[in-house]
């Protein structure tokens, strides 16, 4: 099992109370729901309620999860494999002007 850095930011950060914490996982799936475990208020900004069909959790469409730089939406989604010392970057929508 990896042990990952997660980083984050804008109200992630405000409902965990922390910028960064480490978690272990085989997966990022598994990081995020070690994640939403440790901090409950994450779930709903996080993923999206699953479908009754569906058999596991939905990351929710405007949150961007990145694996060194990567979204993982560009990788293997919610299956991308993780290795020791990887960094998972969690941001939600931001705007500005």
């Amino acid at each position: 099992m990896a042990e990952v850095r997660v980083k984050l930011f804008a109200n992630l950060r405000e409902a965990a109370g922390t910028p960064e914490l480490l978690l272990s996982g085989e997966k990022v799936i598994d990081v995020l729901l070690s994640l939403t475990e440790k901090y409950p208020g994450l779930n709903n900004i996080i993923f999206e309620k699953p479908d009754e069909s569906d058999g596991g959790p939905v990351l929710c469409g405007s949150i961007n999860v990145l694996v060194n730089g990567n979204n993982v939406r560009h990788l293997e989604g919610l299956d991308t494999d993780l290795k020791d010392s990887d960094e998972i970057g969690i941001l939600p929508p931001v705007s500005g002007g």
